[in-house]
């Protein structure tokens, strides 16, 4: 890799970035929804509701939020199924799999850092991504969720880079105030689980609507 290219690791989100996961999270939701006899949602409404992990994913779910009974158990259940249910109908985004390729090629360091509960980050990272991404960190009781930049960092010390080095990668105003948090510039996907027009108001100089365009972001 060229010494001189302004930086030398990328951090990427997981859902709505590289991978779709709308259907599956939100069959997901709809199985627990259904098993605890609570109305189930269309796929805008999840796409709606994702971004901040799974407690205020399905806290957005429900009419009485965390004030639901039983509400750690439907938190428990929906985690149960998705982790094992997780890969049905996910797939990567067009041209992320060739985008990843190159960037290995080129000698960039890549990391993933999810608010996805870290057995399903695992479990993901392994089947789609493994061979580019060393280091691959999602939500768990011993870090806190983005957008406190915990697991920004956490990914920067295993790739040993420096926030001046790194770029972060990502569809949502979580991952735009992630980046803030942990000191990293951002670059924003059209893509993914929200509206172009809100992230050009959150990120105007910063949006990208295919994953090649990134390239000319990393030199």
């Amino acid at each position: 890799m060229n010494k001189d290219k302004k930086y030398k690791a990328i951090i990427f989100d997981l859902d709505g970035t590289l991978l779709d996961t709308l259907e599956d999270l939100t069959d997901a939701v709809n199985y627990t929804m259904r098993k605890f006899n609570y109305p189930e949602h269309t796929l805008a409404d999840v796409c709606s509701f994702v971004g901040n992990g799974i407690k205020v994913l399905i806290e957005r779910c429900l009419k009485d939020g965390i004030n639901t009974p039983r509400f750690n158990d439907i938190v428990n259940e929906f985690q149960q199924y998705y982790t094992t249910h997780c890969r049905i109908k996910t797939h990567p985004y067009t041209g992320i799999m060739e985008l990843l390729e190159k960037l290995y090629a080129d000698g960039y360091k890549l990391a993933i850092v999810s608010n996805k509960n870290q057995a399903a980050v695992t479990e993901l990272n392994n089947i789609y991504f493994s061979k580019y991404v060393t280091t691959a960190i999602g939500n768990s009781e011993s870090i806190r969720k983005k957008p406190a930049p915990d697991t920004t960092l956490k990914a920067m010390e295993n790739i040993n880079c420096t926030k001046d080095e790194c770029i972060y990668i990502g569809d949502s105003e979580v991952d735009i105030e992630t980046a803030k948090n942990s000191g990293l510039d951002c670059i924003s996907v059209s893509w993914g689980f929200r509206d172009k027009a809100l992230l050009k108001k959150l990120n105007p100089n910063a949006v990208i609507d295919a994953p090649n365009e990134l390239l000319k972001y990393l030199v």
